[in-house]
């Protein structure tokens, strides 16, 4: 499962609002190689689920996730900041060995 927090739903509710998304339209999170620790952090809208995406949904933001990602990601929580130490989502990965310095990336 991938969690949200109450800051991240508003954010994602903000954001879906601004570009006029419609209910079809969902958090796509995903994994990707690169940045300075080896895998980067992903997000976008999407309105189409693949026959292989895990969907979730917490506190009414509906999270679809490709299944490869799926492994990496799994009992993570989306949050998003807007202090002065970051501004922007960021993932709290429990599968995470190590992480950059700006939250950018991480490995297992």
């Amino acid at each position: 499962m991938i969690t949200v927090s109450d800051k991240a739903k508003e954010k994602v509710e903000k954001l879906m609002h601004d570009a006029a998304l419609d209910a079809t339209y969902r958090l796509r999170a995903s994994v990707a190689g690169g940045g300075c620790s080896g895998l980067s952090y992903k997000l976008d809208f999407d309105d189409e689920v693949k026959p292989m995406d895990q969907e979730f949904e917490d506190k009414g933001v509906k999270v679809v996730v490709d299944m490869k990602s799926f492994l990496y990601l799994a009992g993570t929580e989306l949050d998003f900041s807007d202090g002065l130490n970051g501004k922007g989502f960021f993932f709290d990965n429990p599968n995470a060995s190590r992480t950059c310095g700006c939250g950018d990336s991480f490995s297992v």
